[in-house]
């Protein structure tokens, strides 16, 4: 497990050790259906961060530094099953359209924050979130995110804590050139389904529907509009 202190905010990493247990000890149910984080997990290259309170943007510009620094990281060593988990104190009273309101706000914020400094949105998706083609983009790396919180309907959806995992478009298309995506797709959708009693609805692949109805983890109805616009050119 990676908790790599951020020189920019030493003191923002006092809860880590506490976030990373938390979430280690989580993903290491036998029940949890994502075989990508346990991958990640088994490497020690599930990177963590602990903020406040996901409806607070106290703690963006130090997650966005870290996206920034994470993307970096990847370009120089594109290994495979690498991911950045934002793990928030709170709060954990969010209903599922409460926390799918905070988890665009933070999106929309880092986003900004990219435009302002100057990061290039990454060219292989698509900033537009009703484009099949969208992902977001920080530090010039497309990446999808997963949202879980206490309160969410799926059970793969729900932990302890509201939480981010960004998890990198690149390796998707990884998987794909190894022939081995529809593999772990499927092993995935299988293991969710065991686990819920039906394969998530929301569940479609790149380029067939937005992913951005996937990310809160809600049901999201068929005339959903994503509040995310991004801001840059």
């Amino acid at each position: 497990m990676n908790s790599r202190t951020n020189t920019l905010f030493p003191w923002a990493d006092s809860g880590a050790a506490e976030a990373e247990s938390l979430l280690r000890d989580h993903i290491q149910r036998d029940p949890f259906p994502c075989v990508g984080a346990k991958a990640a997990l088994a490497r020690g290259t599930l990177d963590i961060v602990s903020a406040r309170d996901i409806t607070s943007g106290w703690d963006d510009l130090r997650i966005h530094d870290r996206l920034r620094h994470f993307a970096a990281d990847y370009r120089a060593d594109p290994a495979l099953f690498r991911s950045l988990a934002v793990v928030f104190e709170g709060p954990d009273d969010l209903d599922e359209a409460g926390f799918e309101r905070a988890l665009w706000h933070r999106i929309q914020s880092l986003s900004d924050k990219d435009v302002w400094l100057g990061q290039d949105w990454d060219d292989r998706v698509s900033p537009d979130p009703d484009d099949p083609h969208f992902s977001l983009s920080f530090g010039g790396e497309a990446f999808f995110v997963v949202g879980l919180h206490p309160r969410a309907s799926r059970p793969a959806r729900r932990f302890a804590r509201p939480t981010m995992i960004f998890n990198l478009h690149d390796q998707f298309e990884q998987l794909r050139a190894q022939g081995k995506y529809e593999g772990m797709r499927e092993k995935i959708l299988v293991r969710d389904e065991a686990l819920a009693g039906s394969r998530n609805p929301m569940l479609t692949r790149h380029g067939e529907a937005s992913e951005a109805r996937q990310y809160s983890g809600r049901a999201v109805e068929p005339d959903w509009a994503c509040p995310f616009r991004y801001t840059g050119k």
